[in-house]
């Protein structure tokens, strides 16, 4: 009797597979709950700054006073960019956003002083710089295509204010900084999503930091993982007025189609960091004389209610380009945005692959051609 083959189980897009361990994110998709470090993204929205969160995320703990001052003076010392990444960013301005700060990120590899250095200590440097960095190129590339001088950074604010100060040019209120530094924090880490992963297989290979944050920086720029905020807004401008909201959803699903900022790959519940989110449009849109757009996005929540039992809730990227957009932030500009929050999660997944890293490389089943002869040319 012949041997029977062994049962192969394909998992496509590694849905359910869990490839390794982590210290950092714990996500109950089901509870509709996310952890940072052990801490409820809630406390953390509520009560933390970005700044704070990133220690937290980088070194494993929150820090005492004293930690956070020298953190904050070392995030805000690395607000600088070679002249020479300044000429690229200058040289493809034309170019998507995105497309810009992979290629500038990557540059800044050849003028980090810790390049070639690939201990943990190093790589830890390496990531603060960039969380310093990454904001400043979209700035800069923003001023420079529009014919301006970049802004330089003001050491007197904070990492958000600062981001929005270099973008417009004018200091924001404390209430839009905290918003956006409430963004920042909730967009920070998320286990092991498509850039994350693809940070972390980069990793795994023995490649610098900086290889690794430009392959994620990549990976992000596709609409399946990082342009949900740019649809919501379209989206929201598309339907117009709240009243037409319903038909909207109606005609979407009959013809099978997503609907922008609803689902999640690992939330069955709610997104947990939509609330903190909608409290901000909510406000937001008020004080700026645009309730329509909070209306809106409200009336969407309420036409998709009878698709939440299937897992179809709204997440975090829903409310987020309302922000940006009533900010007078251009659409091009969300996915960058999301970038900026998530250098520190992608830092210390790489960190976290280093610890015990391991080439990684799954399979692929083959299901082509039988074995077959080659023929001549000739014979064709």
């Amino acid at each position: 009797m012949s041997e029977q083959p062994e049962k192969i189980d394909i998992h496509r897009g590694l849905k359910g597979v869990y490839f390794d361990r982590s210290k950092v994110c714990d996500i109950d998709g089901r509870a509709g709950e996310l952890r940072y470090r052990g801490y409820s993204i809630h406390d953390l929205a509520q009560h933390s700054s970005f700044e704070e969160t990133c220690y937290l995320l980088m070194q494993g703990e929150l820090p005492t006073p004293p930690q956070l001052a020298a953190f904050e003076a070392d995030l805000k010392d690395a607000r600088r960019l070679p002249e020479e990444v300044l000429q690229i960013i200058g040289t493809i301005k034309a170019a998507h956003p995105m497309d810009v700060l992979r290629t500038a990120v990557s540059a800044l590899s050849a003028f980090d002083p810790e390049t070639a250095d690939k201990s943990p200590a190093a790589t830890l440097r390496k990531g603060i710089r960039l969380t310093s960095q990454v904001p400043m190129i979209v700035a800069a590339h923003e001023h420079l295509r529009n014919g301006r001088a970049p802004v330089a950074p003001d050491p007197a604010l904070g990492h958000a204010a600062n981001f929005l100060y270099m973008l417009q040019g004018r200091r924001p209120s404390t209430d839009t900084a905290r918003l956006m530094d409430t963004d920042m924090i909730l967009h920070a880490e998320h286990g092991a999503n498509a850039s994350t992963f693809t940070a972390r297989v980069v990793a795994g290979t023995e490649a610098d930091l900086h290889g690794a944050v430009t392959a994620a920086i990549a990976a992000l720029s596709g609409p399946a993982h990082g342009g949900a905020a740019e649809n919501v807004m379209h989206m929201a401008k598309e339907i117009g007025d709240a009243s037409k909201a319903a038909a909207y959803v109606k005609a979407k699903r009959s013809n099978k189609e997503a609907v922008m900022g609803f689902g999640h790959r690992v939330y069955r519940a709610e997104d947990p960091r939509a609330r903190h989110m909608r409290a901000g449009v909510e406000k937001f849109s008020r004080e700026m004389g645009q309730p329509q757009w909070y209306q809106i996005l409200e009336a969407l929540v309420e036409a998709m209610k009878p698709y939440s039992r299937h897992g179809v809730n709204v997440n975090v990227d829903f409310y987020a380009g309302v922000v940006y957009y009533l900010n007078g932030i251009k659409e091009d500009l969300f996915v960058p945005i999301f970038a900026i929050g998530r250098v520190p999660g992608w830092t210390v997944s790489v960190l976290e692959q280093m610890e015990n890293n391991i080439l990684i490389r799954p399979l692929t089943l083959y299901n082509g051609p039988e074995p077959r002869a080659y023929l001549p040319i000739e014979q064709r």
